[in-house]
């Protein structure tokens, strides 16, 4: 145990190794307001402690370190990022903050201190916070800065956090904080918080990937020196300071390429990029890379596909790199990328980093302020819950881009995969809600015609043309989804409005008084969650005088209950267990004490015994089992960790549990038969179903069967790899319901 002497001696070095690291940015009086902020933190959590046992002043204190060291930022941002958490943790107020800092400081803190209360039953207290934050990130883009580097401290030290809180805060980080630090530009933290979430959420493969990484280092690093040699000798010629990096790619982008592509590691062609960095002025970047271009494919061939051209049109988030894929001369796929300091600068650290380039800043402030007018937009919709709007301001961040022209030649950037009904709200709500088509480069297209970059396009229009539901399946763009919803809305309300005084004038022909009680019992005999839908349904014409009739004949047996509105508290629900212990004899142990519960298995992602899980408790179908990889599960931990509960499996007994395997291969006579053998006698598995599709000799069969557990699986899966003609079995999901 450290005394209490040492750890102070430890405390003061940390201070002073921050102050350090800022000393190049600080200006006069900056040091006694950092100090200030220091000791303030420092006296405000003097008996707390982290979950890894050491003082809480040691987090605030790697939050300032990181804002300074891996973002750039400045004073402002060291002494909010010391003082973030005293709010929300400490007796100190905001206006005490005010006070000693200053406006400017205070909303910063504000924006970063969660809200305190308890939340209405069906919302979200995570999507509550972050739609606080963005209030105030729409004001001052530091607030999101100072964020991501408290989560990413987080997440550095999330393995002394217990497993529940593990899936939490590393979803959430997945979901909302990594596409964030990607839309900012900042590469270097979206990357290390990528690689994070996989090493707490599938601890296997992420080491498995990283070992394989590490064993292909001495073969890989040959190959770059032999690549790059012939570049080198080019490039000495130039005359111009320049770096050759080889940097391996993530271990976070490996998985997801395995995953998408559904490949093994040694099929990953792009495991690593060469970045070749040039020191120009800004005025020859442009010439000078194109040059380098020119170089590197004259030594090699590139994949005319593969070329992107990211310095005439950066990207949204301020992005600026030219990438092609060559073909080394051992038949090996290169991806090189050509880049300036400056360029690479911007790439790592983003946003902060374009205040060292002045005459850069004016074209990246713009592109920032539209999207920050974008958030704005959302936020000031009253109509949005907080989950909606999470939603759609992961919309605004996920997306690349893609370049488009108007008939006059007007540049538009789009979502990529943004369809020519996606374009028409960009160009106005009025055209977008009358568009029938449109004409890309001249030939006539569907509204749902998904853009591809270069293509011109002018939209057709037709005063008779009205927005359906079916339109939110044609979109992409958020701008475009909530137009839409809007408009949907809009329609609803005026369906609805009219259906209210269709309904009045029934019920008034049958003598019906109306009054609070009688609509509740309308609203319970025909099912309607609401008065609107009520109202709506008879606007509609779903319901007839007759069934008003009907109803006015039904006698309720008993006066209506409204649904309570709290909502139930994990820790309830795990007391509940506590009192069930014993009464079921199953193989899955739920919640804190680790009991044994009813559940159900979660269709999306069919757990077996030998998964990793976790319980979620439902709205109205108790608990369910997810496997922590499941599709579903990074949104469900993000938005609703609160009712999220442990759960793992224990070996009791062998009970059969229905999955899938996908078998591909070559096709021969006999197959089939050798498959079949394999699983039914040789394993003794029982099949539920089998399907075989061949194409030109190339077959694909997908097997549902009933297996104990991830080693029965396994076992299965590497017996059918041995048989003759198939060259991958993998398991998948069934989408059985």
């Amino acid at each position: 145990m450290i005394d209490a002497l040492e750890e102070k001696k430890q405390i003061i070095h940390h201070y002073r190794r921050l102050l350090r690291k800022a000393k190049p940015i600080l200006k006069d009086g900056d040091a006694k307001l950092i100090k200030r902020a220091f000791t303030l933190a420092l006296e405000a959590h003097k008996d707390m402690r982290r979950k890894s046992g050491e003082p809480y002043i040691f987090h605030p204190l790697t939050v300032a370190e990181i804002c300074v060291e891996e973002i750039g930022l400045g004073t402002t941002s060291i002494i909010s990022a010391l003082i973030h958490d005293v709010v929300e943790d400490t007796d100190i107020e905001l206006a005490d903050i005010e006070r000693i800092f200053g406006n400017k400081i205070a909303r910063i803190v504000d924006g970063l201190t969660k809200i305190r209360g308890v939340f209405e039953y069906g919302t979200s207290a995570q999507a509550e916070n972050f739609r606080k934050m963005l209030f105030t990130l729409s004001e001052d883009v530091r607030v999101i800065l100072i964020k991501l580097a408290d989560r990413l401290h987080n997440m550095r030290t999330l393995e002394s956090m217990p497993r529940n809180k593990q899936l939490k805060v590393a979803s959430e980080t997945i979901y909302l904080y990594a596409p964030l630090a990607h839309r900012l530009g900042l590469n270097a933290i979206k990357t290390e918080m990528e690689d994070l979430y996989l090493k707490f959420t599938d601890q296997k493969i992420y080491t498995d990937i990283g070992n394989k990484i590490d064993e292909t280092r001495a073969s890989r690093n040959k190959f770059i020196k032999q690549f790059i040699q012939p570049i080198k000798d080019e490039l000495d010629h130039l005359k111009v300071p320049y770096e050759i990096k080889s940097r391996p790619k993530s271990i976070y982008s490996i998985w997801n390429k395995m995953r998408k592509q559904n490949i093994p590691f040694e099929e990953v062609y792009d495991l690593f990029a060469i970045r070749i960095i040039l020191d120009t002025p800004v005025e020859q970047e442009k010439s000078f890379c194109w040059q380098v271009y020119s170089i590197v494919t004259d030594y090699y061939t590139p994949n005319p596909d593969r070329l992107r051209d990211w310095i005439s049109t950066p990207k949204a988030n301020g992005y600026e790199s030219l990438h092609t894929t060559v073909m080394a001369k051992n038949g090996q796929w290169v991806e090189v990328q050509i880049r300036t300091l400056r360029m690479d600068e911007i790439a790592e650290k983003g946003y902060a980093a374009h205040w060292k380039y002045k005459d850069n800043a004016a074209k990246y402030e713009s592109n920032l302020e539209k999207w920050l007018v974008r958030v704005r937009e959302l936020l000031e919709r009253q109509d949005l819950t907080a989950l909606e709007f999470v939603d759609d301001f992961r919309g605004n961040l996920f997306n690349e881009e893609v370049f488009v022209f108007t008939p006059k030649g007007e540049l538009k950037t789009l979502p990529n995969g943004a369809t020519a009904l996606d374009f028409a709200f960009e160009i106005h709500t009025d055209i977008g809600s009358r568009c029938i088509g449109a004409k890309v480069n001249q030939k006539l297209v569907p509204i749902n015609h998904v853009l591809k970059n270069g293509d011109q396009i002018e939209i057709l229009t037709s005063s008779k043309q009205k927005p359906t539901e079916d339109w939110l399946r044609f979109v992409i763009s958020p701008k475009a989804k909530s137009k839409i919803k809007d408009l949907l809305k809009e329609d609803k309300r005026n369906v609805a409005e009219e259906g209210k005084e269709i309904l009045y004038r029934k019920m008034k022909q049958l003598k019906m008084e109306p009054g609070q009680q009688i609509f509740e019992q309308m609203r319970a005999y025909f099912k309607a969650n609401s008065q609107f839908e009520l109202t709506y349904s008879f606007g509609k014409g779903i319901y007839t005088v007759n069934d008003l009739k009907r109803f006015k004949e039904f006698k309720p047996a008993s006066p209506l209950k409204s649904k309570p509105t709290g909502q139930e508290d994990v820790k309830t629900i795990e007391q509940e267990i506590s009192r069930a212990k014993g009464r079921y004899d199953d193989i899955l142990l739920i919640g804190e004490d680790m009991d044994v519960v009813e559940y159900k298995l979660a269709k999306c992602c069919t757990p077996i015994p030998g998964d990793e899980v976790f319980g979620f408790v439902t709205v109205s179908e108790g608990i369910k089992i997810h496997r922590t990889n499941c599709p579903n599960a990074t949104e469900l931990l993000a938005n609703h960790g609160n009712r999220v509960i442990k759960a793992k499996w224990t070996s009791q007994h062998e009970l059969a549990f229905l999955t899938g395997i996908k078998v591909t291969g070559t096709d021969r006579v006999g197959l089939i038969n050798d498959v079949s053998k394999i699983i039914s006698e040789e394993l003794k598995v029982n099949m539920s179903s089998i399907s075989f599709r061949t194409d030109h000799g190339i077959f694909e069969g997908e097997i549902m069967l009933y297996v104990n557990d991830t080693r029965h699986l396994d076992l299965l899966i590497s017996k059918l790899e041995q048989v003759e003609g198939v060259l991958k079995a993998n398991r998948f999901d069934s989408k059985t319901n």
